[in-house]
Formats: structure tokens, C-alpha cells, sequence
């Protein structure tokens, strides 16, 4: 099925949800960056620049959650694609004075499809990830943002988030 460009994909004729056919696009090196921001209390935040976490490391933990979310993808997002991960890079830093950790992950492929929601979903899971391995000392663990804050690659080219 050809659609004009920019056309909403997503629904067959009877308006029913459907995986778009992405077939004929371009083979394009895409990227994405997503960032997730968890709330935790000063004690955490101590505990987690000091290695004191009674459940061990708490963001080499995460780190690992987030590589193996962006894999496992399109088993968790209904139309997502399944897609060839070719790189996946996770930074990872506890801002002590805002009480967060901030989680970056950026995923690369090359494919005929965006790798947005691999970097959105890992960002995601190494939040989960961080609350599981503090929710014992901090019940309070939040996750206070999951974004986007940058695509490349593909038809639409660059896009990132405004400031």
C-alpha cells in the first residue's frame, strides 16, 4: 500500500491498528537518544556514589537493563519493528545536588525504520532498573521523565528536542 508522504500509516481502511509495511523506504544509518530521570532521596544518592547499595550496583545494573530493553523492543511495543541493534551506548550519572539519576541511551542501526522507541524503552527500563535496586531503602523512587531528545537518519533527518 502507497501512501502520500507524511500520511498517517498506522490504520488500515476499517480504521483498524495495523504494522505499517515499511518495504520500499531506504536502508539509512538512524540514531536515537532518549534520556530517563529517576527521583531518589539524598540517602540514595550517598549510598549510590558510595557503593553502599544493600542490592549491589545499582547502575551497572541498570546499564545492562537498558542494552537488553532496546533488544527486546517489539516484544513489548505492540507495532514496533523488529530491527538489527547495531550499537547501543548508556550513560549513566548521579546528580547529587537534584537528587535524580539521569540515564542516557542512544541506539544505533542501520534499516528502513527509526530506533526512537529502542532508546525510549531502554531509557524506561534502566529507570524500572534503578527503583528495583533502591526501592528497598527509598520506597519513594521515581521515575521523573522519559524523553526524546534527539532522532537522525531517515526521511525526516535530524530532529532534537527544543530546549
Amino acid at each position: 500500500m502507497t501512501t502520500a508522504p507524511g500520511a498517517f500509516t498506522h490504520l488500515n481502511a476499517r480504521g483498524e491498528a495495523r504494522m505499517v509495511d515499511v518495504t520500499e523506504k531506504q536502508v539509512t544509518v538512524r540514531s536515537a537518544t532518549a534520556r530517563c530521570r529517576v527521583s531518589i532521596s539524598e540517602q540514595v544518592v550517598s549510598m549510590l556514589l558510595g557503593g553502599g547499595m544493600p542490592k549491589g550496583d545499582a547502575l551497572a545494573v541498570a546499564r545492562i537493563a537498558a542494552i537488553s530493553a532496546t533488544k527486546r523492543t517489539p516484544d513489548l511495543i505492540p507495532l514496533c519493528h523488529p530491527l538489527a541493534i547495531h550499537g547501543v551506548d548508556v550513560d549513566i550519572r548521579v546528580d547529587a545536588e537534584a537528587c535524580l539519576v539521569e540515564i542516557l541511551v542512544t541506539v544505533r542501526t542501520a534499516d528502513r525504520t527509526g530506533v526512537e522507541m529502542e532508546a525510549l524503552t531502554g531509557a524506561a527500563v534502566a529507570g524500572l532498573a534503578v527503583i528495583d535496586m533502591v526501592k528497598g531503602t527509598d520506597r519513594l523512587a521515581s521515575i521523573a521523565e522519559v524523553v526524546l531528545l534527539e532522532k537522525l537518519g531517515g526521511r525526516s533527518g535530524q530532529w532534537t528536542r527544543p530546549a
